[in-house]
């Protein structure tokens, strides 16, 4: 995949050629790999009518008949996760290790999973005889759902969404990142050959502030669900309140990592590594603050410090890399921009990006190594703002009410993890964090059954089995008066 790719939109089941193009770049060579669509109103009002018209069929399908074309999706899917992963990695950046090993594998248990519940989805029914009433509940599609997804996990993130929403009758426009638009375009054709009839997936693809615009303000699209940061969500949030749309936001983090005294170093530190540079940070899950407890602090720094060293960095399509470079230029230069900050706010830096030594073909690349940072007070800017990169700040801490103040003291709620051989203590202090999940002595072990989400800027709604059936349905009750 050396050339540079043409994508198109899809709509109604049809490939689309457009006059205006967005250039898309190989992060780890910084030079051009695909040409996206630069969709518009009209593209997404095509999109729309085609999703609107294949509703009304693809809704009254049968169950059983959706779970067997999702799996067979899935099927398609597992036999092009080299293609698939080698695609995500150019396009995104990201190790081919982590595209072939976890993120196109889980595209393909999205499928399969949401196949499997919808057939096993059951609904209220209460008779009262006595009164000759019977009331039971429905749960009906609730027509076009929009989804919108970042670039940082772009396959994973995109069927997470979009097999529940269509497991549950509904049909979908959807909008992947401009950055990284190549495997949601490969996956239409899996659509075509899985056998999907044709305006039940629909892929536009574009600006945010253009084609993302139009969809989520489109009068006959009654449900969006939107993973990014947080500015855009807000946004998607007040035009969808004001049109009394179902809104699901999942806007990021500022995740903290509690480290304390009884913790197993040699099992926390190497999670707590991947927790910070998993995706060079690009994670909305990422671990970016890391309290330990003033006992072991020494201890713990030194053996991290060490465990970061052996990361290697570099061309993310071999084997033995582990970090590759960040998505964009343009999201490299904020996460310099945030490096430079924390100098001025008097970080000091265990470990810094620098002196990368990178083969000539990865030169002009967006590579950051990664950063340790510790001294900074915790109302600095680098330890209350989301950086999204490979950047993780240490700090100590002494007593257990300190600390939950401490973790809940950002504006975002979505994640933390808690190391601790004291379950009693675990399970104190994990009701007490202000966030959607606690793993703890863990990190990143995920269920689909166990609902996914998180409070205040990190969003509103939770998606997983139960949660996306009712996002992604309207539960209705029918009374019925009987002789």
């Amino acid at each position: 995949m050396t050339d540079v790719l043409t994508i198109k939109n899809f709509i109604n089941g049809r490939f689309i050629d457009s006059e205006k193009f967005i250039d898309s770049y190989n992060p780890a060579t910084g030079k051009v790999f695909a040409r996206v669509p630069d969709s518009d109103e009209s593209d997404v009002a095509k999109a729309v009518s085609a999703a609107k018209a294949a509703f009304k069929e693809w809704s009254a399908k049968d169950p059983a008949e959706r779970s067997k074309l999702l799996h067979r999706v899935a099927d398609i899917l597992e036999s092009r996760i080299l293609e698939f992963s080698i695609a995500e990695s150019q396009d995104q950046g990201k190790p081919l290790f982590q595209s072939k090993a976890v993120e196109i594998p889980r595209a393909v248990m999205n499928f399969r999973h949401f196949a499997n519940s919808i057939l096993c989805d059951k609904d209220m029914c209460i008779n009262q005889p006595a009164d000759g009433v019977l009331n039971y509940t429905v749960h009906c599609p609730c027509g076009v759902a929009g989804i919108i997804v970042p670039w940082n996990l772009p396959l994973y993130l995109l069927t997470f969404k979009l097999a529940p929403a269509l497991a549950h009758g509904n049909t979908v426009v959807a909008k992947p990142s401009e950055f990284t638009s190549v495997t949601a375009w490969m996956l239409c054709s899996v659509f075509k050959e899985a056998g999907f009839d044709d305006g039940v997936v629909n892929m536009v693809f574009g600006y945010g502030h253009k084609a993302g615009e139009a969809l989520i303000r489109h009068p006959d699209v009654p449900i969006i669900s939107f993973t990014g940061s947080d500015r855009t969500g807000l946004h998607i949030g007040s035009v969808a309140g004001g049109m009394v749309k179902k809104v699901s936001l999942e806007m990021g983090g500022k995740n903290a990592a509690v480290v304390f005294g009884d913790a197993d170093l040699e099992k926390c530190i190497p999670v707590l590594i991947r927790g910070s540079f998993l995706n060079q940070g690009q994670v909305c899950l990422s671990t970016s603050r890391i309290y330990i407890e003033k006992a072991i602090f020494s201890i713990f720094v030194e053996k991290f410090l060490a465990a970061v060293r052996k990361i290697k960095v570099g061309d993310p399509l071999n084997e033995d890399v582990r970090m590759g470079p960040v998505c964009s230029k343009q999201h490299f230069e904020k996460i310099q921009m945030y490096l430079k900050l924390a100098e001025e706010e008097g970080a000091k830096f265990l470990i810094k990006s620098e002196n990368l030594d990178l083969p000539e073909n990865n030169k002009n690349g967006y590579f950051i190594g990664p950063a340790v940072i510790t001294g900074l007070p915790d109302n600095s800017r680098c330890m209350q703002e989301e950086i999204f990169g490979p950047v993780t700040c240490l700090m100590p801490f002494e007593d257990d009410k300190e600390i939950i103040n401490r973790v809940n003291n950002v504006s975002y709620g979505l994640c933390a993890t808690l190391w601790s051989k004291d379950i009693q203590k675990i399970h104190s202090i994990a009701p007490k964090l202000e966030v959607g999940t606690v793993w703890c002595n863990c990190w990143l072990l995920r269920n689909l059954h166990m609902p996914f989400g998180g409070q205040k800027l990190s969003g509103v709604g939770r998606e997983g089995t139960e949660d996306s059936r009712e996002f992604y349905t309207t539960k209705k009750t029918i009374c019925v008066k009987y002789e």
